[in-house]
């Protein structure tokens, strides 16, 4: 083994290692845990109605079978990524794959609704503690530099890859088998994984203290969690209501008291220091704004396909292929882009090729031809999307010094969970203005296209903050530069 850096009880691999077969296998395994936890983000979105059915769930309780994981999925992320670094990060994968595979057993046998949102809820709590250590592992297992850059463009292929497959994989194992099918084949998925880890994945964590900073748990997962509770209530009782101001401000309070903490602690859970990075700053905040729209072109895509096209839940999902190969190719074609022109260019590109399809699709109508209102502009935007996800992962986790690399993993994956609920609590109540309670396939195509009109607005903002404020990198899109 090579001696080990002042900062890990492991180090990383040698750049002769960088493509062994072994660390190849790491990074697949570490793929398909981050791959399983976006898929469940929307794949339960068309079983919705089989799911009502047979649980009598109410319109209510329907809700919080999507709100009930992503709520817990963004507010034990970052607690999940500090975990990785104190415990170690192969072990917090098994324990966040375990307790998410668990989960799924347990919703998809649930026989009331409140069982099924329970499962959910732990569900969110598991991919809270997988995903930023499947950023992390990777990280360490390939040396910065280009290798490095290309290993985490297949991670954020693949992570699109999930939220773009949720669709076709929700309706093909609804249509065929049943919507329990939706939680139970992340079973077999699961268990393969974890066995595979098992096998391939060896420990590191970072050196120091190995206390828990619980204050500073208790508040940010309390705050993340209450702010996301009133972004998901928008959709239900509008920004003005209390069952909205009062979470979010509650939220913010919470997280207030969470900087004040983490400011005076010894050991804090997110040490302020990480936000010195101009890099890890600027890559959250602009993440956190692109995921806003990124995230809703799924759901609008796909209600817009069976809602006003009056395609079935497969023949959605079959219509998205070409955009889910779309992000994935984007996300591949990145780093060689990024070896060329930098990562702050080619995440400005990304964005402004995402905004030429976000308005694109915003000329959409009530009788609208594949070609041209869903595949067409659905390529422009995932490609943009890929191209941009890549280069904002690389600057914030080649910036994070080794002691901190699951919580700057765990910080931008909070961001962009957090600006896809964000994005889609905006962009449905932009669209509801402009229906005004119309249910008509005229009304609601109308609704969309304004809210695509909003998103091709949010990204082209995105852009100018990622020309303005990231920083300048080297050709392999590398350590930021000041």
């Amino acid at each position: 083994m090579a001696q080990a850096r002042p900062h890990t009880e492991m180090s990383a691999p040698s750049p002769g290692t960088a493509r062994s077969p072994r660390t190849w296998a790491v990074i697949l395994a570490a793929c398909a845990g981050q791959f399983l936890v976006v898929l469940d983000v929307s794949v339960v979105n068309v079983a919705l109605p089989s799911m009502r059915a047979d649980l009598r769930l109410s319109a209510t309780g329907l809700q919080w079978v999507l709100n009930a994981y992503s709520i817990a999925f963004a507010g034990f992320m970052l607690l999940g990524g500090r975990a990785a670094d104190i415990f170690g990060r192969k072990r917090m994968f098994l324990v966040g794959l375990g307790l998410f595979t668990a989960a799924s057993v347990a919703g998809g046998l649930a026989v009331e609704g409140w069982q099924l949102l329970a499962a959910r809820a732990v569900q969110g709590l598991g991919a809270a503690v997988l995903a930023p250590a499947t950023l992390t592992i990777i990280t360490a297992a390939v040396p910065q530099g280009p290798a490095r850059t290309r290993a985490i463009g297949t991670w954020a292929a693949v992570g699109a890859a999930g939220g773009a497959a949720g669709g076709l994989v929700g309706g093909v194992l609804t249509d065929l088998l049943s919507w329990r099918w939706v939680l139970l084949i992340n079973v077999p998925v699961g268990a393969a994984v974890l066995v595979a880890a098992a096998a391939w994945l060896t420990e590191g964590r970072a050196s120091g203290s190995r206390r828990l900073d619980l204050p500073g748990a208790v508040l940010v997962t309390g705050g993340l969690a209450a702010v996301a509770y009133g972004i998901v209530q928008t959709e239900e009782s509008g920004w003005t209501a209390g069952a909205t101001v009062l979470p979010m401000l509650g939220g913010l309070t919470l997280l207030g008291l969470f900087v004040a903490v983490e400011a005076r602690t010894a050991a804090p859970l997110m040490p302020l220091k990480v936000f010195r990075s101009r890099a890890v700053t600027a890559a959250n905040v602009t993440m956190t704004v692109c995921g806003s729209a990124s995230f809703a072109m799924w759901f609008f895509m796909t209600v817009y396909a069976q809602n006003v096209l009056d395609y079935t839940p497969l023949e959605a999902g079959l219509a998205l292929i070409p955009s889910s190969l779309s992000v994935v190719i984007g996300s591949k074609i990145a780093p060689r882009l990024m070896a060329k022109g930098g990562a702050r260019n080619v995440a400005v590109l990304g964005a402004l090729i995402a905004a030429v399809g976000f308005g694109w699709q915003s000329t959409m109508t009530a009788d609208g031809g594949f070609l041209t209102a869903i595949a067409g502009p659905g390529i422009l935007m995932m490609t943009g999307a890929g191209l941009a996800m890549t280069p904002l992962a690389t600057l914030a986790t080649s910036s994070a010094g080794p002691g901190d690399a699951g919580l700057v993993s765990g910080l931008i994956n909070t961001s962009r969970t957090m600006g896809g609920a964000l994005g889609l609590a905006i962009l449905t109540t932009v669209a509801a203005s402009r229906t005004a309670g119309r249910t008509g396939p005229e009304a609601l195509a109308e609704g969309y296209a304004l809210a695509f009109r909003t998103g091709t607005g949010v990204l082209l903002a995105a852009a100018v903050l990622m020309l303005l404020w990231l920083p300048r990198t080297g050709a392999g899109g590398g350590r930021a530069l000041s």
